[in-house]
């Protein structure tokens, strides 16, 4: 089972104990939970659902493993030739690391299949 969720301007494809990187929450722990509630879609095996533009009910619920930590360093560097002009500066971003623990969409079976053993 998978689901399609938004957060900020992005969207992430999670399934259930997928670790994933967030904007920066500042008011989360660790070993909080979160609910994520923009479900764009939900997939159990065969059945899908699909939001206009968010699924009704849906959530997706996550632990916080890691509360902040930073990015990768972008360098940001200007150069003018001949003009003795040179200006260098960079920036970590701020995440939170989270687990997703459950994907809850109301109406939605999931389907297993049976994976055939070749003879």
């Amino acid at each position: 089972m998978f689901a399609v969720i938004e957060d900020g301007s992005r969207q992430y494809k999670v399934r259930q104990g997928d670790v994933l990187a967030v904007d920066f929450r500042s008011e989360a722990k660790d070993g909080e939970v979160l609910t994520f509630s923009n479900v764009l879609i939900a997939n159990a095996g065969g059945a899908s659902v699909v939001g206009r533009p968010l699924i009704d009910g849906a959530a997706v619920t996550a632990e916080v493993v890691v509360a902040e930590y930073k990015g990768i360093k972008l360098e940001i560097q200007t150069f003018h030739r001949r003009n003795a002009s040179r200006r260098h500066t960079g920036h970590r971003q701020k995440y939170t690391r989270v687990r997703i623990t459950g994907i809850a969409v109301p109406g939605l079976q999931v389907v297993e299949r049976a994976v055939e053993q070749p003879v």
